[in-house]
């Protein structure tokens, strides 16, 4: 199945947020703290309200959603910078151990993604574009 020319921003914005629930489970199951759902959306919800802030600025400015690389960055470090500022409001931890893995594996997660999606949309409009110049022209 070919990929879309543009990802949806609802399925951008939806893989964005369970990216960020995924980081929440991990690091609460590697530091062993129970309530795995509750927890879970206890740990993510200030790293969720930053991205969103993120796709919002990106949204109002640009109109369109932030589904490569480049647009994914704000949307990182909205992400990471919003989060750690409401959890130090809301008296959740900001040790600085923390903030570098947040910053490490929020990027990978939410800029891998986008990085791994404009690579499969290059390889098919690659492969596409030389189906087309080598097809026959009664076609």
């Amino acid at each position: 199945m070919p990929l879309p020319r543009r990802l949806p921003t609802a399925l951008a914005a939806l893989v964005d947020g369970v990216l960020v629930l995924l980081f929440a489970g991990l690091g609460r199951r590697s530091h062993h703290e129970g309530g795995a759902f509750l927890g879970t959306l206890q740990t993510a919800w200030p790293f969720l309200a930053g991205a969103a802030a993120g796709w919002a600025l990106l949204l109002l400015a640009r109109r369109g959603a932030p589904v490569r690389v480049r647009l994914g960055i704000p949307v990182w470090v909205a992400a990471v910078a919003g989060g750690m500022l409401l959890r130090a409001a809301t008296g959740q931890g900001t040790a600085w151990a923390f903030v570098v893995v947040a910053t490490v594996v929020l990027a990978a997660f939410l800029l891998g993604w986008r990085a791994l999606a404009q690579v499969a949309s290059a390889r098919h409009r690659g492969r596409h574009d030389r189906r087309a110049r080598t097809a026959p022209a009664d076609r």
